[in-house]
């Protein structure tokens, strides 16, 4: 409601596993959106057993009435969803029970149309332009014109990786390769490598190792322990290591751009 994402919108909900402070959070939600109105249908994509949670709260306590929930169980890595204008794929993490890291992965998209190019070249302003960008070519009287002659290369999808309660691991770094954003989890600062390695979570320094070794062009630290009232420290020992790396906040908006470096 704070981040204004709108009540009856196309909506995904991924869950990454069955701790409770990962799904307590989900009836209240569903039941919400219901009372304010939507009517659309929801997918929620999680680890097995998601839907036996959801069915039995719901036996209980009737969470939703207007809209149809779709439920999908994820039980191994690979592509999970697949439209045409992007895909989100799913790996394993490290995390002692069955835990997924999920990635978003715009498709490649049209390069951009020149009208500058294309009203020296004679082509009508109108359907053939929006034609050009999306054939080869295009009649233009008795001449047959190249879209490259008017349209770019095709340009890079945004690539967003998400990976929370996880030690760093190869799987979560194969996904992460090449994203514009990776948002990981760094629960604690470098001194508490083995409380991270007990609870199954990484620290701010080895998420900017995952970032470095993914190829990522900036990092998120976020999934903070509570015991920091500040945690401005775990952000420079990141920097030290992958000097992309940002502290996120409660409602940040964050431009993610692949063109723009």
């Amino acid at each position: 409601m704070q981040a204004r994402a709108g009540i009856n919108r196309k909506m995904r909900i991924f869950i990454s596993h069955l701790h409770g402070d990962h799904v307590f959070g989900l009836p209240g939600l569903l039941h919400s959106l219901s009372f304010m109105g939507r009517t659309r249908e929801l997918e929620i994509i999680g680890p097995k057993g998601i839907a036996d949670f959801i069915l039995s709260v719901n036996r209980l306590v009737k969470l939703y009435s207007q809209f149809a929930i779709q439920i999908a169980e994820v039980t191994s890595a690979g592509r999970v969803v697949n439209e045409p204008e992007y895909e989100v794929r799913a790996a394993t993490a490290k995390h002692g029970i069955p835990c997924f890291a999920y990635a978003f992965q715009e498709k490649p998209k049209p390069g951009r149309f020149d009208p500058d190019k294309a009203r020296k070249l004679g082509i009508p302003e109108g359907p053939l332009w929006k034609k050009l960008q999306a054939t080869s070519s295009v009649k233009v009287g008795k001449r047959r014109i190249a879209s490259k002659l008017v349209v770019g290369p095709p340009r890079p999808g945004v690539k967003i990786t998400y990976a929370v309660d996880t030690r760093p691991c190869a799987s979560v770094v194969q996904l992460a390769s090449g994203s514009d954003l990776l948002i990981h989890d760094s629960c604690f600062d470098a001194s508490a490598l083995e409380k991270a390695a007990n609870y199954g979570h990484s620290t701010a320094v080895e998420a900017a190792k995952v970032a470095k070794r993914s190829r990522a062009r900036r990092l998120v630290l976020f999934h903070i322990s509570a015991m920091y009232e500040d945690a401005t420290p775990l952000l420079r020992h990141a920097k030290k290591i992958f000097s992309h790396s940002i502290l996120c906040g409660d409602m940040d908006s964050i431009k993610v751009d692949p063109e723009v470096g």
